[in-house]
């Protein structure tokens, strides 16, 4: 089984970048669709992009769409979301996620079955 681990996270101004990492241990992360999520103070945790195993296919959430980037380097075992144009609103823990081997790829927390600990993106205005 996968371990992930990120980093990246920090307090930024409204409209800065930032690029968070998941560096993933194993030698299967080829095989696994990976996702980032986030969780708010007081609220769910929600989907904000995932990129398949098999022909890396993205997609993102409608609040991110046009903003944040999901990547992948599987020689490097590491997950990357770079984010522009950062909002107060995104603010929230994000962590990443992987999914069974060759799973299908799903916006849904319970589609991946790993996650890292996550690390805290602030946004101030």
């Amino acid at each position: 089984q996968v371990q992930l681990a990120e980093s990246g996270g920090r307090l930024v101004q409204a409209g800065g970048s930032l690029r968070l990492s998941c560096a993933v241990s194993g030698r299967t992360f080829s095989m696994h669709t990976m996702a980032w999520f986030r969780q708010a103070p007081g609220k769910e945790r929600e989907f904000v992009a995932f990129i398949s195993a098999n022909d890396g296919e993205q997609y993102y959430a409608d609040s991110v769409k046009g903003r944040f980037t999901i990547s992948r380097d599987n020689a490097k075992n590491t997950l990357y979301l770079q984010m522009n144009s950062l909002e107060p609103e995104d603010t929230a823990i994000y962590s990443c996620g992987a999914s069974a081997p060759f799973a299908r790829a799903g916006t849904r927390d319970r589609d991946y079955v790993t996650w890292g600990q996550g690390t805290q993106v602030t946004v101030s205005s």
